[in-house]
Order: C-alpha cells, then sequence, then structure tokens
C-alpha cells in the first residue's frame, strides 16, 4: 500500500513522528503538502474544508491508506505500527505502547506552550514575559518529571532492552528519539544538565539515530531542520 501523509510542508511539527515511523519500516509513501503545484498544499486544504470524506480530520496530521483516512498523531501511529512491524504483538501490549504515545502527546504540548503560553495566533514576541515563566517552570519541573518516567519505562522493559514498549524497537522509540532530539534544539542547556539522569533515554536516541534507515533519512532532504516553525523552538532566553 502507498501511504499519503498530509501535514504543513515547512516543520516537522507532529507529523514528524509520522514520518520517522514510514521512513525506519522502509513504507511507500508520499508526503503530499511537499509535493509541486496543486498536487501539494492545495490538496491538504481540500481535506480541510472537508474533502469528500464523510469523516473530514480537524487538523493535519492524517493519513490516507487506500479508502481510509485517520487523523491524530497517536491514532495514526496506533493504525501503522502493527502494519509496519513497529508494534508489539498483543493487545495489551499494544495498548500499553498507545498509553505511552499519549503521554508523548501531553509532552509535546507543554513543550509547544513554553514559547506560546497564550495562544498559538499571537507572536512569541507579544507573550515573551509569559513564555520566560513558562519555560522556567517546564524546565525546572515538567522536563524533568517526563524524563523520569520514562527513564523508569526504559528500566522496567523485559529483558532489559532498553526499548520502551517491549523487546524489540517500536514507534514508541521512534517518538521519544523525535522528542529528545527535539528538547535538545530548544533546551540544550536544560537537557544538557538532565542528560547524566537519563542514561538509558539518551542511549535509546542513539540507538534510534544509527538505524540505517533512520540515518538515511536523517541525512537526506526530507527531514526538515527544525525552525522557528514547528513545536520546538530555540530562543536562549527560554533555555534557563
Amino acid at each position: 500500500m502507498r501511504y499519503e501523509l498530509y501535514y504543513w510542508p515547512s516543520a516537522q511539527g507532529r507529523g514528524e513522528f509520522v514520518r520517522l515511523a514510514l521512513e525506519d519500516a522502509g513504507a511507500d509513501y508520499v508526503d503530499v503538502a511537499r509535493r509541486p503545484g496543486a498536487k501539494g498544499m492545495p490538496a491538504l486544504l481540500r481535506f480541510l474544508k472537508g474533502g469528500p470524506f464523510a469523516c473530514p480530520p480537524f487538523a493535519p496530521p492524517f493519513l490516507k491508506a487506500g479508502r481510509q483516512v485517520i487523523a491524530q498523531t497517536a491514532n495514526i501511529l496506533l493504525f501503522l505500527g502493527p502494519r509496519l512491524g513497529l508494534a508489539p504483538k498483543s493487545e495489551a501490549s499494544r495498548l500499553w505502547a498507545h498509553q505511552l504515545q499519549l503521554t508523548i502527546a501531553d509532552w509535546l504540548v507543554e513543550g509547544h506552550d513554553t514559547h506560546h503560553p497564550i495562544a498559538g495566533a499571537l507572536y512569541y514576541e507579544e507573550q515573551k514575559r509569559e513564555a520566560k515563566r513558562r519555560a522556567a517552570d517546564f524546565t525546572a519541573r515538567r522536563l524533568p518529571k517526563f524524563l523520569d518516567y520514562f527513564e523508569q519505562v526504559s528500566a522496567r522493559t523485559p529483558g532489559r532492552t532498553g526499548w520502551l514498549a517491549g523487546r524489540s524497537v517500536s514507534y514508541i522509540d521512534l517518538s521519544m528519539f523525535q522528542m529528545i532530539a527535539g528538547l535538545r534544539y530548544a533546551f540544550p542547556r536544560a537537557m544538557a544538565r538532565l542528560a547524566r539522569k537519563h542514561p538509558r533515554l539518551v542511549a535509546l536516541h542513539d540507538r534510534v539515530s544509527a538505524r540505517p534507515r533512520v540515518a538515511a533519512y536523517l541525512a537526506s532532504e526530507r527531514r526538515i531542520p527544525f525552525n522557528q516553525q514547528g513545536i520546538f523552538r530555540y530562543y536562549p532566553e527560554l533555555d534557563a
């Protein structure tokens, strides 16, 4: 099957979690909005206006698989995981993986809100004072709490494999790689301080980045660089 991924063409954002799964699995997919002309952004916008489907998505990312359209990052990965060989086999373990992905989704929102704590429609400069307060709390309290939790999860996996959801790599591990990479970009000083307390997550990041297809993707033009349009943004004044 050829998958169609719909996400904004100039940012990694939430779509990157789906891209990493598709890339690691060597799946046949097209990043629709990055295509030129009418087959690119206009195709994405048609979906957002309702499109031809009875269950239109609210916002990107969404995935078209045959006639089926799936939205929300965690939901897309729940769908793709078994099909790409990136999910545990038992139902209980798949639900556990989904639970972890939903926790990552909560974490991602908190990271985004460090630079846009009041409203996404306002420029960063219009909420800079509030962003400093929010980022200070995030780096001092929330970031360590999430890192501690996932470090403990990694330590408790069967066989001490270092993977988060079982004995083999899953989409959760790819998502954790993206979280660590993004947080290092946005908060390099804070992440450097916290690294020694979370060696398993650091090792997981390195193992994922060394996977052949992931490494090839990261070195390619398909990987959109971190920038000031995405969820992870670097503002030195927020990295206390």
